[in-house]
Order: structure tokens, then C-alpha cells, then sequence
């Protein structure tokens, strides 16, 4: 059996997810509960029978470090092989940020290198699905391909997103255009690319020192390259389920999606296991008085309200007379006596405070601060945030993390608006989120 190194792109930082990746890299964001959103990735390599992987990390890298550790959760803590956990390092010349996703994988060309293999697999990691690798890789034997892209059809509304392809009746790509302003088609690229090792070092050593302007990007610049070249690129399609979740909608949608009575992404399929780290806790206790209903909640809640058509994290606590109804809850947080939380996503250990109304009224005015991101209903609450008793916040509203009852002066929060966080007034946090995102 050909020999794989697996290279999962995790240092980005997934602006379009606001609040939710201000304080974390976008593949640590937490999704269905209790996982992560690289455990798909990394579920999937070992699943696949890949236990060569490395991370590639950059952006707020702390708790996706921490969240990986020696890789046990994944049986990738490992002698030889396993995983190893790579980030920009001062030491060289040619050292800086990533610049793109080639360029992230270029500075760790030693490390490609040292390690015996035949393919390198590039993922992102920062997409939820459930693939079985090892057809994509056989594909690319049999076409004897130079690179082979992962591809599947997405709406065409969503096209602008996505690198999008045309195919032969081969497979082989005819054209390739990153995220394109008008679509030609819906067959979008995942992000998942085959490479011959060699194939992968000759040219992104060549993109590296290229006198033409390049952004170091695999799809913008790479797969076109080669292309241009007469390389023989490939598509191989997936027609599994796979969701990017890099916008808050799509965040909060594919969390929906999850609570239909058939979903079609099955967590709970025992062929195919999503692995996580998780903390021990004692069982999710519904008291006499709370009530649930079609939702996914965690170990370690205690549910005294009611919760509706929700998900929540580990460790939530929901007090008496309190509603959480289409939302996301992460992990240790408590929502206070009679509140109302409603199209609303809470990042970590918020405090909502007694008789609070969190996405209130009918008015769907677009976050003034971020119409893009936030237009559609969504309130979002920040890591430690604590609300106040007899807060009113509106939709499409933003309350940034770390904030304490005396920080927000005000009982009413129209739609639309925003109360930023501490670090932000002092600004040190924009001038770290302006180096390097590019592994996105």
C-alpha cells in the first residue's frame, strides 16, 4: 500500500465567523456539542487508514493546540508517524507568516521531506463531512494524475465561495476559477487536493521563487499554473454530505440541519466515528420542571427550562422559566431565570442574566458594524460575556467577549447594533489579526 502524508490547513483565521473565531482559529470552533470542527478532518485520516498527518497552524493557535495535544483521542499519539503539530517559526531567511495555503505548506517542505511517503493529502480544516480517502487516492493511481482535487456540487448561489471546475468525461479539469464573481457552473473544488510528493515539492518550490505575482494560494495560483502547464489534473467527485461552515448562517444552519429526525449528516453512524477530546462530566439531567425538544444536548447540562430546536455544549446550564429556542450554546454557559434566548449563538461560558430577552422583535436590521455576516436573525454573544438582569438585545446584534454587567449601560440593544469588547477599545487585537490568515 502507497505510503500517505496527510497536511490539514488549520491556521486560518474565518473572519466571516465574527465573534466566534476572534478568540480561537476557525478549525476550533466548536460544532454538534462537543466536538471541534478539525475533528471531521482528522476523524476522516484515521478513518482512512492516515496516521501521518500533520497540522499546520498559525492564527490564535492556543486552544486548537491544546485541543489536539498528543493526538490520543485520534490514536495518532504515535512513536513513528502520528501527528505533529507545525507553525511559522523565526530561524531562516525564508521564515515569515504563512502567506497562502501553498506557502503553508511550502515553509514545511523539510518536514515533507524527512517523512517517507508516496502522496501528500492537503485538507482544509475547517469543513464538516465524512469521507473515506482512500477511493479519492486510488482514483488518482488510476489516472495517473499529477494532482487530484476533491469536488462536489454546490448551489450556485454559493459559487463565489468556491473555486469552481469543469470536467471531461474523464475527470481530467478543462477549466479551474477561484471563486468566481459569476459561476459557470456548480461543481465546486473542497479544498482537497492529491499530490504526487515529488509533483508537490516541484511546484510549490517553483511558486515560491516565481517572478510573477502570486498569493501563494493552491487555488489561485497552483492548480491554474498547472493547468497552464498541460499537467494532468483530475477531479474526483463526492457525493457525500459536505458542508462548509464559514459564514455564521451556515454555522447556525448546518447545527439545524442536525435535528431533523433524519439528518443528513448521521452522527451517530458507529462505521465511521468522529473522535474528539472530551472532558469527563456526569450525565445531562433534565430536572422535573425543564422539558426538550428536538435538540442535541451535551453531557454535563442541567436543563431546569426549556429548550427547543437547539444545541448545546457541554457543562450548560439552563435555569427555571428560561428558553432557549433555534440556538447554539456553547460550553459552560448559564442562561438566567425567565430569559429568552432565541436565534441566538453564545460562544463560551456566557452569564445571561435573569429576565433577559436575547433576539427580541421583528425587526432584521443588518448588523451595522457587519451587514455581510450578520442579516439574518442572528444575535451573537462573546467568549465570557456576562448580560446583565433585564437585558433586551435585538437581532443581528453583537456583544463582544469579556464583558461584565457594569460594561453594558443600557437595558434595550436594537437590532443592528454592537457592544464591542475590551481589547477591541484598546486595539492590540486587530494588530495581531492583521499578520498572517492565509491557511484559511
Amino acid at each position: 500500500m502507497s505510503k500517505v502524508l496527510a497536511i490539514i490547513l488549520a491556521g486560518g483565521q474565518g473572519e466571516r465567523l465574527s465573534l466566534l473565531s476572534q478568540k480561537r482559529a476557525k478549525p476550533a470552533v466548536p460544532f454538534a456539542g462537543k466536538y471541534r470542527i478539525i475533528d471531521f478532518a482528522l476523524s476522516n485520516c484515521v478513518n482512512s487508514g492516515i496516521t501521518d498527518v500533520a497540522v499546520l497552524t498559525q492564527y490564535r493557535p492556543h486552544s486548537l493546540h491544546d485541543h489536539i495535544g498528543i493526538g490520543k483521542p485520534w490514536d495518532l499519539d504515535r512513536q513513528k508517524g502520528g501527528i505533529r503539530l507545525l507553525q511559522p517559526y523565526i530561524g531562516h531567511q525564508e521564515s515569515d507568516w504563512y502567506q497562502g495555503t501553498a506557502d503553508a505548506v511550502y515553509q514545511n517542505l523539510s518536514f515533507i521531506m524527512e517523512t517517507p511517503c508516496d502522496y501528500v493529502l492537503v485538507l482544509a480544516g475547517d469543513h464538516i463531512y465524512r469521507m473515506d480517502y482512500t477511493p479519492m487516492i486510488a482514483f488518482h493511481q488510476q489516472h495517473n494524475a499529477d494532482v487530484t482535487l476533491g469536488a462536489v456540487v454546490i448551489p450556485i448561489e454559493e459559487g463565489p465561495r468556491f473555486g469552481i471546475l469543469e470536467t471531461g468525461t474523464e475527470g481530467q479539469v478543462l477549466s479551474f476559477e477561484e471563486k468566481p464573481s459569476a459561476p459557470r457552473g456548480n461543481l465546486g473544488s473542497m479544498g482537497i487536493y492529491v499530490f504526487n510528493r515529488d509533483i508537490l515539492m516541484r511546484v510549490l518550490t517553483g511558486d515560491a521563487h516565481s517572478d510573477n505575482s502570486t498569493q501563494h494560494d493552491f487555488g489561485r495560483n497552483i492548480i491554474p499554473s498547472m493547468m497552464a502547464r498541460g499537467e494532468r489534473v483530475y477531479a474526483y467527485p463526492f457525493t457525500g454530505y459536505w458542508q462548509d461552515v464559514g459564514t455564521v448562517q451556515s454555522y447556525w444552519e448546518a447545527h439545524m440541519a442536525l435535528l431533523s429526525d433524519q439528518p443528513s449528516f448521521d452522527l451517530y453512524d458507529p462505521s465511521w466515528v468522529i473522535h474528539t477530546r472530551s472532558e469527563e462530566r456526569p450525565p445531562a439531567h433534565v430536572r422535573s420542571n425543564g422539558q426538550v425538544v428536538s435538540s442535541l444536548i451535551s453531557h454535563g447540562c442541567i436543563i431546569k427550562g426549556h429548550v427547543e430546536r437547539s444545541v448545546l455544549s457541554p457543562g450548560v446550564i439552563v435555569e427555571e422559566g428560561a428558553v432557549i429556542r433555534d440556538s447554539i450554546v456553547l460550553f459552560d454557559c448559564v442562561i438566567g431565570a425567565n430569559s429568552v434566548i432565541d436565534h441566538a449563538i453564545l460562544d463560551k461560558e456566557v452569564i445571561v442574566g435573569k429576565n433577559c430577552q436575547i433576539g427580541h422583535s421583528n425587526d432584521m436590521t443588518p448588523n451595522k458594524l457587519e451587514p455581510s455576516r450578520l442579516n439574518t436573525g442572528i444575535t451573537l454573544i462573546g467568549k465570557r460575556a456576562h448580560l446583565p438582569d433585564n437585558l433586551t438585545v435585538g437581532r443581528n446584534c453583537k456583544i463582544g467577549a469579556d464583558l461584565r454587567p457594569g460594561d453594558i449601560t443600557t437595558s434595550t440593544l436594537a437590532s443592528g447594533e454592537t457592544i464591542e469588547d475590551r481589547t477591541f477599545a484598546h486595539g492590540w487585537e486587530r494588530d495581531i489579526a492583521r499578520r498572517g490568515t492565509a491557511t484559511a
